[in-house]
C-alpha cells in the first residue's frame, strides 16, 4: 500500500515540476531600464485585417500577451488584462494579445464572438513564438515606453505584483524619467 500511494505521490510530483519550473521562470520586478533589450517588432493583422505593428506602440507600456483559446491559464488572465486596458489606457498602457492557436483566425474569431476582448488581438506564428522565447502559454512581456522589455512572465502572473509593475513603468517616462 505505502509503495502504491508513493509511487501516486512521486507521479504528481513529476506532473507538476514543469509547472514549478515555469513559475521559477517569472521576472519578480521590472529589469532595471540600463539593462533592458530591444522589443522585436512585429506587424500582424487583426481580426479585421487592419495591420498591428509593435513599433507603433512606442511610447506607451505595453502588455504582450502570448495565450491561446484551449490554455486555461490563458482564459484566467485575459479579464486582469482587460481590466487593466480599461484603467490604465488614459495612463498610456496598451495591451496585445497574440494568439498562438494553430488554427489561427477559425478557432479566435468563435472564442471572440463569445468572449468579446476589449484590446487588440493578433494571430502569431512559430517564428514570432521563436525571437521572444515563447514555449509554453501563457507567456506575458511587459515592454517600456522606449520599447524595450522591462519583463518576461512563463505561466500566470501574480495578479497583484503584475499590476504593481504595470504601475511602476506607468510612472516613468522615456528614458526612465518619472513622469
Amino acid at each position: 500500500m505505502f509503495r502504491a500511494t508513493f509511487a501516486k505521490f512521486a507521479f504528481v510530483i513529476a506532473l507538476m515540476a514543469p509547472s514549478v519550473a515555469l513559475l521559477a521562470k517569472q521576472s519578480a520586478a521590472p529589469e532595471p531600464s540600463h539593462s533592458r533589450k530591444s522589443a522585436p517588432d512585429f506587424t500582424l493583422k487583426n481580426e479585421k485585417g487592419v495591420p498591428v505593428k509593435l513599433s507603433d506602440y512606442k511610447g506607451k507600456v505595453i502588455v504582450l500577451d502570448f495565450w491561446a483559446t484551449w490554455c486555461h491559464g490563458c482564459k484566467t488572465e485575459i479579464p486582469w488584462y482587460m481590466e487593466f486596458q480599461e484603467k490604465y489606457q488614459s495612463k498610456g498602457l496598451s495591451v496585445i494579445g497574440v494568439s498562438m492557436d494553430d488554427d489561427g483566425w477559425k478557432s479566435v474569431k468563435p472564442y471572440l464572438e463569445k468572449n468579446p476582448i476589449n484590446y487588440s488581438i493578433v494571430i502569431g506564428n512559430p517564428a514570432l513564438a521563436k525571437i521572444y522565447g515563447v514555449e509554453a502559454m501563457p507567456v506575458t512581456l511587459l515592454i517600456d515606453r522606449n520599447g524595450n522589455i522591462a519583463a518576461t512572465h512563463s505561466g500566470m502572473v501574480d495578479k497583484a505584483s503584475f499590476e504593481a509593475e504595470i504601475q511602476s513603468l506607468l510612472r516613468h517616462g522615456t528614458q526612465g524619467k518619472v513622469q
